[in-house]
Parts: structure tokens; sequence; C-alpha cells
């Protein structure tokens, strides 16, 4: 009788290994969206930013999750929807909606990478808040990115 026992237990463990092998999938990269405005009106960048997501490899639901956040136009919403973000463990943070945003993520954290595109200078309106900007992805233009990751000066005008 020990024998059948071990026999079925011994055969009851090998048929469940493939499936336990199977539900240690690893865990995909949380990217965290943050937004001043509603999520309506902005659908059209929201789909072209997946696209530049999916563009780069990384498929929504498949290859990464994405973890929105929006304040509705309500600036006070903001500080509280960045530290959820923070909470979550997000890989890094993509945001929209101006330099309050960008104010409110990176007070938020002084680890989580904050990428970001505006036309006011980050590192100035950071100065303005007495906190070092480091982590933040500088200006719209990645080309005028100096080496260090540094800002870069823009060029004289002819005629300046």
């Amino acid at each position: 009788m020990r024998r059948r026992e071990f026999i079925t237990l011994l055969g009851g463990a090998a048929a469940s290994w493939p499936v336990a092998a199977r539900g240690q999938q690893p865990a995909v990269p949380v990217v965290g969206f943050l937004h001043t405005a509603s999520p309506k009106p902005y659908a059209g960048r929201v789909r072209a930013f997946r696209q530049s997501l999916s563009d780069t490899g990384y498929v929504e639901g498949r290859d990464v999750a994405i973890e929105y956040r929006w304040a509705n136009n309500r600036a006070d919403l903001l500080p509280a929807l960045a530290a959820d973000l923070v909470d979550r463990k997000v890989a890094l943070i993509a945001l929209s909606g101006g330099a309050i945003a960008a104010l409110a993520a990176h007070a938020a954290t002084k680890s989580i990478p904050i990428v970001f595109g505006i036309g006011a200078d980050p590192v100035k309106l950071a100065r303005r808040q007495s906190q070092p900007a480091r982590r933040q992805c500088y200006g719209r233009d990645l080309s005028n990115l100096g080496a260090g990751g540094k800002a870069a000066r823009p060029a004289a005008r002819a005629g300046s």
C-alpha cells in the first residue's frame, strides 16, 4: 500500500511541474503615466504614446504594463497621484501636462526616472523650487542634449 501511495504522489507532483513552471512568468516592467488633464481629450496622444512604445518593442499588456493617473484639471491632485505611482514601484514615470506635473513627480521621487517634454527649462523650474533636477530627460528635442545628459545651450542666433 505504501508503494502505491508513493507512486501516486510522485505522479501527481510530476504532472503539476509544467503547470507550476508556466505560472512563474517574469514580471513585466510597469510605466507610470501622469497627466494634468482628463483622458478623453488626450486619447490621441495616449494612442501615440502606446504606438511609440510598441515601435520600440514594448507592447502594452505583453511586454509592459502602464498605470495611468489623470488629475482631471485639478493641480492639487498631482502630488498624491505621483506619490501613488511611486508607491506602486513603477520603473519610470512618463508625464505630460506641463511643468506642474513635472514638479509634482520630481517631488515624489528621487530614484525613479522621469520622462517628459515641456517647453520650459526644467532645471530653472527646479531651482525655483529649491530642488535639484537630475534624473529627467530635458527638452523636447533630444538632439540638443550635450554630453553627460546635460541640456546643451542653444546656439546664438545671427543678429542677436
